[in-house]
């Protein structure tokens, strides 16, 4: 099995969370400024460049307003 992050499924949570972002209104840089973190952190992540852990992917979703749950469900689907 390759690494998750080279999966189909792995690139819809990353294509999900930059939807949430948008439908937020936030940039990739106005997201990172909410993280404490540079710009670049956001769009490695979001491209599949950089994985995120189940603690990052929680403060995203924390910063971002959407329950985590959500995200999952919406990748499964």
């Amino acid at each position: 099995m390759p690494s998750s992050v080279f999966t189909a499924q792995y690139a819809r949570f990353c294509e999900v969370l930059a939807d949430h972002r948008k439908q937020r209104g936030l940039t990739q840089k106005d997201l990172a400024g909410r993280l404490g973190k540079p710009q670049s952190y956001v769009s490695k992540y979001e491209r599949a460049e950089r994985r995120l852990d189940l603690i990052e992917f929680l403060h995203v979703a924390e910063v971002l307003g959407v329950d985590p749950s959500t995200v999952i469900s919406q990748i499964t689907e």
